[in-house]
């Protein structure tokens, strides 16, 4: 039962996103808004995988970032605040709660939004694979969370932080551990960019990626 999925995309304001990518964005002159470019690059292509999984009804980024909006919302994805600006599960928990009096059969998911080499395909299976239980997917460590689907008809109940797999997995939550590598490829360091290259890129984090290149060989 997977037709009504709707899934949030949290993303921090992009001062704040990705900090540990800085060292992956070129030269020190200009290095913070190609680390923007970079992180809203990412954004886009995680979330246009997502609205092409067949499984996922909507996708709904939450994010109080005004340039991150405006991007968005001009690609035609929903936006809902960051509320009440407490951090990501309170942020999740809010955004869960929004949909759910909205519309109660709706099921909830959250999905990491740094995950620039995402497959609809991948997405779409670990969903099917979930059923309709409360379930997660680890990052490529293995300690992260990419993915968490509620239970159909229950809340989000999110738990993510530093060692989030084993969180979630004590809090009842089924481990997908299918072959999913460009769903658990989520992007924090240079090293992990490298791992996502590799899997092959969305066109807006390479097309970025390029140009970031041409820049920095002009320079």
């Amino acid at each position: 039962m997977t037709a009504g999925l709707h899934l949030l995309v949290p993303i921090k304001p992009l001062h704040l996103a990705k900090s540990r990518l800085l060292g992956a964005v070129g030269r020190e002159r200009g290095r913070s808004r190609a680390h923007a470019s970079l992180v809203t690059a990412v954004t886009l292509d995680t979330v246009s995988a997502a609205r092409r999984t067949p499984q996922v009804h909507r996708v709904v980024a939450v994010t109080s970032d005004p340039e991150l909006t405006s991007t968005l919302r001009a690609a035609g994805v929903a936006v809902l605040p960051d509320s009440p600006a407490a951090g990501l599960n309170a942020a999740l928990r809010h955004a869960d709660g929004v949909l759910r009096r909205s519309s109660p059969e709706v099921r909830t998911g959250a999905l990491q939004a740094d995950l620039p080499a995402l497959r609809p395909d991948e997405l779409g299976a670990a969903v099917e694979a979930a059923g309709t239980r409360r379930a997660f997917c680890p990052d490529r460590q293995g300690t992260g969370t990419t993915l968490l689907l509620a239970g159909h008809n229950g809340p989000l109940d999110p738990r993510f932080g530093p060692g989030s797999a084993t969180t979630h997995g004590d809090s009842g939550a089924v481990l997908l551990d299918g072959p999913w590598e460009s769903l658990r490829c989520d992007v924090d360091t240079g090293v992990d960019l490298k791992a996502a290259i590799e899997l092959g890129l969305g066109s807006h984090t390479r097309a970025h990626l390029a140009r970031q290149h041409a820049t920095d060989y002009a320079g």
